[in-house]
Order: C-alpha cells, then sequence, then structure tokens
C-alpha cells in the first residue's frame, strides 16, 4: 500500500528539467485503443540521480512499474524511496511529481498512458 501511495507522487514521469541530469526515454508503441477517441503510449524511462520530474498530470490514466528502484525528494524536502517492483495506476488528470531523483542509483520505469486521442502524454503545470 506504501508503495502504491509512494507512487502517486510519481506517476511517469515524461519529462526532466535539472541542468545536469537528463532522463531518456526508449518509446515502444503508441497505437489507437480500439473502439475510443483514446490512445496507448509505452515506454521505459530513466531517471538519473539529479534529474528533476516537474509536476503534472495526463489526459487520461497512467501506468508506472519500477523497474528500478531509487530514493526521491520531494518538494517539502521529504525523501521516499521507490522500491523495485512497486506500480501505481494514476487517476485522469491527478498532479503528481515534483520530485528530483536523489539515488544511489537510476530510477527506471515503464509507462503505460492511456490518454485522450492526439493530447499529448503529458501537461506540464508552472512552477509555484
Amino acid at each position: 500500500m506504501k508503495a502504491k501511495i509512494t507512487m502517486s507522487f510519481l506517476g511517469i514521469l515524461l519529462l526532466a528539467g535539472a541542468a545536469d541530469a537528463q532522463e531518456t526515454r526508449t518509446e515502444f508503441k503508441k497505437a489507437d485503443l480500439t473502439g475510443t477517441k483514446m490512445e496507448i503510449w509505452t515506454a521505459v524511462y530513466d531517471f538519473p540521480p539529479g534529474t528533476e520530474i516537474p509536476r503534472h498530470s495526463h489526459n487520461g490514466e497512467e501506468i508506472v512499474y519500477v523497474i528500478a528502484g531509487a530514493t526521491v525528494k520531494r518538494a517539502d524536502g521529504t525523501e521516499v524511496e521507490l522500491k523495485t517492483g512497486s506500480y501505481n495506476i494514476i487517476k485522469r488528470d491527478l498532479v503528481h511529481a515534483g520530485i528530483t531523483v536523489i539515488g544511489p542509483g537510476t530510477l527506471k520505469l515503464f509507462g503505460a498512458h492511456v490518454i485522450d486521442k492526439d493530447s499529448g502524454p503529458i501537461r506540464v503545470l508552472p512552477k509555484e
């Protein structure tokens, strides 16, 4: 349960903003969801220590699985360990992330987004 709550703060995270660290994304597939006006995006994301994952939301659901865990720091300064093997489903329009990966290693995630067609996978919110 704790892992699921922790992941709700992270989400997939499709973007990184730190000057000294940059995420890499390996996209696997983007396809229409049959019989709907939605599409599915799948990818693996690597977030090395120092990567900032901005607060954001999605026009649909996001499924996240932690391939390789790491510790992250929230905006309030608290540190949370995202454990290998943890997962979560993040609901439509839920604001999440706003974290920095602190390590010790790279945070590696598998992400699947089921989103409104042609909406793009992410809406980044302005910094507070």
